[in-house]
């Protein structure tokens, strides 16, 4: 765990939430988890996600138990406290990596590890010693400190961060985080600064680069516009968006924009504006089978010219 530091769990601030928890004490974090041990809620071959990380074997994903943003609308919301999977060591997670590799996957996707970076960091470094040869994703929030992420330099191939928010009073009021643009904005740029421009192999699939993904929430299309500019103007063709549509309104939903699904026109306003300003290199949905058990059916690959 020497990556980032081991330590760092003794009084956590892995996160932007800075909670200070004694996670090797027995203290939960605001993420909800304890413990030098890694919470595995679920694993798979994921045949859902953006076709450059799907691929015809599947995405190897790991999702992990906890979650330090938590937002209101969240679609893995079952499995971000802690009540749901089983802990690995970080031997016996190096050994599921090696395990999902051998059953065909076509990368290793890490689905909100932010909260476990070290023992990620270390099972990634042992799995690869014992012949892990797969790109490794980190699939977030985006909820991240930019020197968390340059502590996965050399250990993260893809990244794979959500951009939920331009706006401080969107973020505050749906996942109490005001200050998510900032940190989302930073991080990203050192994610982006380690990958480079997308690099794929000759089926298309992604070997090395930056997705980032903007969910669309229903009567803040706005919001997600601005997200795409900022993104467009900063990154240019060095990033692949993910214009995402899938938003399912949760039981108890306590805002009323937020209790009905996304409609076409919403969607197709967004997408129409990322094309009129240029933007070539993105991925976007069909909507019609968004409900609670939503598979995205994703369009229009990305440009795939430069290649390994």
């Amino acid at each position: 765990m020497e990556t980032i530091g081991a330590k760092l769990l003794s009084c956590c601030k892995l996160c932007p939430r800075n909670c200070g928890a004694d996670r090797l004490g027995g203290e939960r974090g605001r993420c909800r988890v304890t413990g030098a041990d890694v919470l595995v809620a679920h694993f798979m071959l994921h045949h859902w996600e953006e076709p450059c990380i799907s691929g015809p074997g599947g995405s190897g994903t790991v999702f992990f138990g906890g979650c330090g943003l938590r937002c209101m609308f969240c679609q893995n919301r079952v499995i971000t406290g802690d009540k749901i999977g089983d802990y690995y060591s970080t031997s016996r997670l190096a050994g599921l990596f090696l395990s999902l590799q051998e059953q065909g996957a076509d990368n290793i996707n890490l689905v909100t590890p932010t909260h476990y970076a070290p023992q990620v960091a270390a099972a990634v470094s042992e799995a690869r010693s014992l012949g892990l040869r797969l790109p490794v994703v980190w699939n977030s929030s985006g909820y991240e400190k930019a020197e968390i992420i340059s502590g996965l330099r050399g250990i993260v191939d893809v990244y794979m961060p959500d951009f939920k928010y331009f706006s401080p009073g969107l973020a505050r009021k749906f996942s109490s985080a005001p200050d998510y643009f900032e940190h989302a904005s930073s991080a990203i740029g050192e994610m982006v600064r380690q990958t480079g421009t997308p690099v794929f192999d000759g089926r298309g699939m992604l070997l090395r680069g930056t997705i980032i993904r903007i969910l669309v929430l229903p009567g803040h299309t706005l919001d997600a516009m601005k997200v795409i500019h900022y993104l467009y103007r900063t990154y240019g063709d060095d990033v692949i968006l993910s214009i995402m549509g899938q938003y399912t309104p949760p039981a108890g939903m306590p805002y009323p924009e937020l209790r009905r699904r996304l409609t076409q026109s919403e969607y197709d306003e967004v997408v129409e504006f990322a094309a009129d300003i240029g933007v070539t290199r993105a991925y976007i949905q069909e909507l019609g089978s968004a409900s609670e058990s939503f598979i995205p059916k994703f369009g229009f690959k990305p440009n795939t010219e430069q290649k390994d």
